[in-house]
């Protein structure tokens, strides 16, 4: 059985990677971006409309306002919606999709390794500290991969001209002024980034504190006066 220690340690671990998979699936679930256009129809060229699009990672709501007529708010899914339209978005949305079910998929494995932990005592191997430095590290380099894609789909691609167009039919229209702002659900990649940093802190303490104790068991005599030694 391992230790009082050892036990606290790395049920504190899973602790904080549970919390994490909590905050990102609630992130998941609620909105990423916004983005407002101004727009008008091309024959006339008076900017008198705008459009908001609100994404979420699987939903998404077009809200248009004199744009390029009336009123309209639609509601659409986002993958299927990015697959009619085409082009680069849809690969790097479908992108963010997986990686980030790859961040809850590195996390449940560093629990379940963490658990382990606390009842048994593994070698170093995988199923060791090693295991959780490699699950949560991938999990906290994959969050940030997660964050740069999602902000150049929204900011660099046409993804939110090309959703407006689709809406508005055959009307030929202009559109400019474009601006994003980032939601919750995107910021809260960043807690559960933290978090896994976190889960790995506490083990790097634990795994630091008992290499130090082994080393000092394995030399006993070093402390040992000269004399002594000699026989």
């Amino acid at each position: 059985m391992p230790s009082t220690k050892k036990s606290l340690y790395f049920l504190s671990s899973a602790l904080v990677t549970a919390i994490s998979v909590g905050v990102l699936g609630y992130g998941m679930s609620t909105e990423w971006a916004t983005t407002t256009m101004k727009c008008a129809r091309k024959e006339l060229g008076i900017f008198n409309g705008t459009a908001v699009i609100t994404l979420k990672l699987f939903d998404g709501v077009l809200k248009r306002f004199s744009c390029p007529t009336f009123d309209n708010t639609d509601a659409f899914q986002v993958i299927p919606m990015l697959k009619k339209i085409g082009g680069s978005s849809v690969v790097l949305h479908g992108l963010v999709v997986c990686l980030l079910a790859l961040c809850l998929l590195f996390s449940a494995v560093s629990i379940l390794i963490c658990l382990y932990n606390s009842v048994s005592n593994p070698y170093q191997t995988y199923m060791g500290p090693i295991g959780i430095y490699t699950c949560s590290s991938l999990s906290a380099c994959l969050s940030v991969v997660v964050l740069i894609i999602f902000v150049v789909n929204v900011n660099v691609t046409i993804v939110a001209e090309d959703l407006i167009k689709n809406f508005s039919g055959n009307i030929a229209m202009d559109l400019k002024d474009q601006a994003s702002e980032m939601l919750v659900g995107y910021y809260l990649v960043i807690p559960y980034m933290v978090l896994s940093l976190c889960a790995i802190a506490l083990i790097y303490v634990y795994d630091h504190a008992a290499y130090t104790h082994r080393r000092e068991q394995e030399r006993p005599t070093e402390d040992a006066p000269k004399e002594i030694m000699m026989y």
